[in-house]
């Protein structure tokens, strides 16, 4: 059975970090593409970054360029958001989804697996 769980949500002050987590497990991670999705409330749903399978190609959506960093650990089937500097407009659910056949990653309609969501809340 394959889970997806994010973690590492949380309050956070505008300009500080966090660090998401996406732990997945039932599945081989390295022949997946991982993408980091999120949704504020009344909002659709934005891809936010997104790391390819076999060569770890990075992508983001402008607004997050410099700000966060997506990484991967295979061995321990976890990929990482680092999120720094953060906004109020950042604050949202959280998101994690795995494919195989993922051609255009930072749209979600084609991964295989998403996790259920953690909240971020960047607020004074």
């Amino acid at each position: 059975q394959v889970q997806v769980v994010e973690s590492g949500g949380g309050l956070v002050q505008p300009g500080g970090s966090l660090r998401l987590s996406c732990a997945t497990s039932g599945l081989v991670l390295g022949i997946y593409t991982v993408g980091w999705f999120r949704q504020a409330p009344g909002k659709e749903r934005e891809g936010v970054s997104c790391i390819s399978n076999f060569d770890a190609s990075t992508y983001y959506i402008d607004s997050m360029k410099g700000r966060f960093f997506i990484s991967r650990d295979n061995a321990n089937d976890t990929v990482y958001l680092q999120m720094n500097s953060l906004k109020s407009e950042d604050t949202a659910v959280y998101y994690c989804a795995a494919g195989v056949r993922v051609k255009v990653c930072l749209s979600g309609g084609e991964y295989d697996y998403w996790g259920q969501g953690t909240q971020v809340t960047v607020s004074s």
